[in-house]
Formats: C-alpha cells, sequence, structure tokens
C-alpha cells in the first residue's frame, strides 16, 4: 500500500483529533491498524499521553448567615501525565531497578580442565568441541580435552552446557 500525501495528511488530522489506529484504518481503508501505527511512528506524530493540569474550581457564591456553613472541599490538585513523543509514545517507564537473582549451582567435584588449545581442524569425536573465546579474534580455540563417549564435551563443559530438568524448573 503507498501512502499518498492525501493519505498521510488525513492520518495527521484523524491522528490528531484523537482517533484511534484501528479508527484511522478503518476510514482509510486498505491498510491495517500496524500500518498505522507504524506511519504514526516514522512521522514522528506527537503521542496522546499530553494532558493539561485539572481545571480549577471556581470558588461558590457566599451562603446567607441563616444556612448552615459546610465544610470547605480540599484544593484540586493537579494531575501530571508523562508526556510522550514520537518514537517513545509506547515506551514504558519503570521506577525500580530489575531484581537480579544469582544462582549458585553446587561445586563439589568440580575441576576446571587446562584446555589443549586445539583449533577447528585438530578436533575428533573423542575431544571436547567447548568455543573458547571470540570466534573472530586471533587466540580462538576448543578446549580440546578427552569427551570419551558422553557427547561433544568434557565433563566440565557438559555441566554447564547441559542442566538438569529439575534446576530449570527451579529457577523459572
Amino acid at each position: 500500500m503507498l501512502w499518498t500525501d492525501e493519505r498521510v495528511e488525513t492520518l495527521r488530522k484523524l491522528w490528531s483529533e484523537g482517533l484511534s489506529a484501528s479508527q484511522i484504518a478503518a476510514q482509510l481503508g486498505g491498510v491495517s491498524r500496524n500500518a498505522v501505527i507504524g506511519k504514526v511512528h516514522r512521522l514522528k506524530l506527537s503521542g496522546r499521553g499530553r494532558a493539561s493540569p485539572a481545571p480549577t474550581r471556581q470558588k461558590k457564591p457566599a451562603q446567607p448567615a441563616a444556612a448552615k456553613p459546610q465544610p470547605r472541599p480540599a484544593p484540586p490538585q493537579a494531575r501530571t501525565i508523562a508526556a510522550s513523543i514520537g518514537a517513545t509514545a509506547l515506551q514504558t517507564q519503570f521506577d525500580a531497578e530489575p531484581v537480579v537473582r544469582h544462582v549458585n549451582r553446587p561445586t563439589e567435584d568440580v575441576v576446571v580442565p587446562i584446555s589443549r588449545n586445539l583449533q577447528l581442524i585438530q578436533l575428533n569425536e573423542r575431544t571436547c568441541k567447548w568455543p573458547i573465546g571470540d570466534p573472530l579474534a586471533e587466540g580462538f580455540h576448543f578446549c580440546g580435552n578427552d569427551c570419551a563417549e558422553s557427547g561433544p564435551y568434557c565433563r566440565y563443559h557438559a555441566r554447564l552446557a547441559f542442566q538438569p530438568a529439575s534446576e530449570r524448573r527451579r529457577i523459572r
């Protein structure tokens, strides 16, 4: 679907009137709600979260002396709503820091092997294929220790790579 100048102007007008993306898509025809939202982001149209402070109440005229005095209402409090502009219209702001959970696994009988620093062409079916370092860096190599019939990794790297199902459930 092509966004002609007329359709873009219609989109701008309807967006500024406060219509939803679904309503705009229905009025434009031949365009989805998501296409409207995408175009609004690309055009960097202002978000809808902008609001002016609540209007202040005017004082009521004084009541006659014979009437029972009423308690005065509390002064109105201004509500502040965060304004969002352009691509930040859907951005969520969080006050709290995320909680980081560290899982300590038992370290009994764990021996960190000394890497044999093998290159890819030196690996065979009985050597550990655990990559060490950045593949694009000069010092990249593989562990290369004996892995026997247990799989592609030595005993140490297999414990790192494969967690028992009960531990995975506990972490979640």
